[in-house]
């Protein structure tokens, strides 16, 4: 077994409402160890996206996690509300913009690579991780075994890390087996009927036993 070892990446739902969203956020990281949030807002309002992710921060950060958002027209605005970068669906001119803006104090981080030509020069660019798995655009989820064939690809020959994007609690253990440095986590967690923190805490049990093997 590699000696790498997944980490949990938490996507959220599109947040509007501070208040009802934060003790679901704090429930989450009461279920162990996550590395880093990436926090969605559902509002295009650069003031109230900035007003979202300020109120926010302090719950991931105090959690020693990242906090990454996704881009703005403005894309300085991660730096002013306090996050620790920006999530970007992938072009190259969109990455140039993203690295120019962020670095060197930032993380950018990219979804979206059709192809593995696509990840490489995103790799060779300077994206600081490369996500695959997460649903496109429309909502629909690509082939799992292709996913794990494309982790299991990256992470074999290269050392951007990955995130790899579990749709559900149960996909967390082959996306370990296939060593992927962060397994992303999002309905699974939030829509869990146990709630926040036993999905978060099936993620990292389901992580050890691999490890264990």
């Amino acid at each position: 077994m590699s000696e790498i070892h997944p980490r949990l990446y938490l996507i959220t739902p599109p947040v509007s409402d501070v208040d009802a969203f934060a003790p679901k956020l704090e429930a989450a990281f009461k279920g162990g160890r996550i590395d880093s949030v990436l926090l969605r807002i559902a509002s295009s309002d650069e003031r109230e996206v900035k007003r979202i992710v300020q109120a926010l921060v302090p719950v991931v950060q105090q959690q020693g996690a990242a906090v990454l958002i996704e881009p703005t027209a403005d894309l300085r605005l991660a730096a002013r509300a306090g996050a620790d970068g920006i999530h970007i669906r992938y072009s190259e001119a969109a990455l140039d913009e993203a690295l120019e803006a962020q670095k060197p104090d930032r993380i950018v981080g990219v979804q979206g690579l059709k192809t593995r030509d696509a990840a490489m020069s995103a790799g060779e660019a300077g994206a600081d991780y490369l996500m695959f798995g997460e649903p496109y655009p429309d909502g629909v989820l690509p082939d799992f075994a292709g996913v794990l064939d494309r982790v299991s690809w990256w992470t074999e020959t290269f050392l951007t890390p990955c995130v790899a994007y579990a749709p559900t609690l149960a996909d967390v253990t082959a996306l370990a087996e296939a060593r992927a440095e962060f397994i992303a986590l999002e309905d699974a967690v939030w829509n869990a009927p146990e709630g926040p923190e036993a999905a978060v805490n099936a993620a990292l049990e389901a992580i050890a036993k691999t490890l264990a093997v």
